[in-house]
């Protein structure tokens, strides 16, 4: 093991902040973490057509914001999803 290789985070623990983080998103949404993993996998698939996606830095949030007219407060969806590269050609394919 290298000196860098000792402050490098490990798997397990990303995994476990990533579902701490979608265990927190869904309850601000008042969804089952289930939904909100479907939701997110749905949005990879679908991105994933015509572009490669950095899943492991994909960060999807649920907050709260205002409505169009301002008389009361609306859940968003926010995606945060780096892009690799751009797929060139036919999606379908």
């Amino acid at each position: 093991m290298g000196f860098f290789d000792f402050f490098a985070k490990n798997k397990s623990g990303n995994v476990a902040k990533d579902r701490l983080k979608l265990l927190l998103v869904s309850d601000r949404a008042n969804c089952s973490p289930e939904i909100m993993e479907a939701i997110k996998n749905d949005i990879i698939k679908v991105i994933s057509k015509y572009m490669d996606v950095d899943t492991e830095a994909l960060d999807i949030q649920i907050t709260q914001t205002q409505s169009e007219d301002g008389k009361e407060v609306v859940p968003a969806l926010f995606a945060n999803i780096p892009i690799k590269d751009i797929k060139n050609g036919n999606p379908n394919k």
